[in-house]
């Protein structure tokens, strides 16, 4: 067992491959969805899960991290009362990642911040449990998911950050963070790639690596470093493959904030883009395996604007 503790890009990318998807840009209802919020029933957990009240999600699209948008993070943890523990598991190197993002939420006003290295084995132990015991906010720092799956999918340690987040605590993360936060986690991974050079060129079904993610988000699919990496090929190949859900792409310095599970709020110097293939006909694929439809909805949401997860409207 190991542990550690101590004390403007708005402009959105030619999408060329749109032009085989017919793309309709637009407003109006939407079906609701699927009946039941159930969150953070993932991460291979089947352990009774108690109900939400008023736990929050700051969710970043990695890159830089504006002092506002971790002011927010430590507002909703409670202010000059809050007690955040940084998971830094999904990096290459936890121990420094995890001192370095401690002393950004020192710096937003948190006065209490830790952080936890840990192993699976120590997942589920008593001491490393122990940790979290009064602990408001949890963030789970950028990385690779898998990493972060690997140390927590099913442990009593993951039992533990629903626990808080169910019973009013704020979880938050950046990038491999953020990336976690949906049931269906994106991996950065495809099965059909047409180079070694460039990934996600087209828009296909059956391509998009996915996994069983934390699940903290139910009705959507979270993707990161959305504008700058040009990642709108894989999203909307999600989302035909998944049309229940939305797809939310969070640019770089960017958030969306939950303090509802039915809908966000977009924080930050760039923007969120969400994809709603609910009520798209003629979904289909050619030989290829290349997706085609009509009626995809896409909205561009900039800070200060809210979305309804339910209705599949943006909030005016």
């Amino acid at each position: 067992m190991c542990c550690q503790s101590s004390a403007g890009r708005v402009v959105l990318p030619a999408i060329a491959c749109l032009c085989a998807l017919s793309l309709v840009i637009g407003c109006g209802q939407a079906r609701d969805q699927p009946p039941g919020f159930d969150a953070a029933g993932s991460a291979n957990s089947s352990a009774e899960r108690p109900a939400w009240d008023g736990g929050s999600l700051v969710i970043i699209g990695g890159g830089s991290r504006p002092l506002y948008v971790m002011e927010k993070i430590v507002e909703l943890a409670g202010g000059p009362d809050c007690r955040i523990m940084v998971i830094p598991m999904a990096s290459a190197d936890p121990a420094d990642t995890g001192d370095y993002q401690s002393g950004q939420l020192r710096d937003a006003g948190c006065p209490e911040v830790d952080f936890l290295v840990f192993d699976r084995e120590a997942a589920d132990t008593d001491e490393v449990v122990a940790r979290l015991d009064d602990i408001t906010g949890i963030f789970f720092s950028g990385g690779v998911q898998e990493r972060l799956l690997d140390h927590m999918a099913g442990s009593r340690l993951f039992e533990r950050v629903r626990e808080i987040y169910m019973k009013g605590g704020v979880l938050s993360g950046t990038s491999a963070g953020a990336a976690v936060m949906s049931r269906i986690m994106i991996t950065g991974d495809e099965k059909h790639p047409l180079s070694e050079d460039d990934s996600f060129e087209i828009i296909s079904a059956d391509n998009i690596v996915t996994a069983e993610g934390f699940g903290f988000v139910t009705n959507a699919i979270i993707d990161q470093h959305f504008v700058v990496r040009k990642r709108h090929n894989r999203l909307i190949s999600l989302v035909l493959e998944h049309p229940p859900l939305v797809g939310i792409g969070i640019d770089e310095s960017t958030a969306i904030v939950m303090t509802s599970p039915h809908e966000f709020e977009v924080l930050g110097e760039s923007i969120a883009v969400v994809y709603d293939a609910s009520l798209a006909s003629d979904v289909a694929t050619n030989e290829e395996g290349e997706l085609s439809a009509y009626g995809i909805r896409m909205h561009l949401l900039s800070s200060g604007q809210k979305y309804d997860l339910v209705n599949r409207v943006v909030i005016e």
